[in-house]
């Protein structure tokens, strides 16, 4: 197995920061996905402009769903056909389509 790149202690906590700031947002989009204050449909717009929304898990975000929690949203996936692994930038028309008809009824 190789060994990582070795990184001075500038580049580390740069990294570290980046990491921070991309957890950082998506806890926040998932918060606003919590309180209804962003419907799917807005976060799946979302997720093709910001990068670090669009790297959210699918499955993370339907559990951040009102009124869904983790077995209503793998039982979605599963019958969309969503890989649990599925990023929301990953998602395909159909998929997209699915799941914004699910969310408007």
């Amino acid at each position: 197995m190789p060994k990582p790149p070795s990184l001075s202690p500038q580049q580390r906590e740069a990294a570290l920061e980046k990491a921070a700031a991309a957890r950082r947002v998506r806890a926040e989009t998932k918060d606003r996905l919590k309180m209804g204050l962003v419907s799917f449909d807005e976060l799946l717009e979302l997720a093709d402009t910001d990068e670090l929304v669009g790297k959210m898990k699918a499955l993370a975000a339907l559990e951040s769903m009102p009124k869904i929690g983790k077995v209503k949203a793998r039982r979605l996936m599963r019958e969309i056909g969503i890989a649990e692994s599925r990023r929301l930038q990953g998602l395909g028309e159909n998929q997209r389509s699915q799941l914004v008809a699910f969310f408007a009824a």
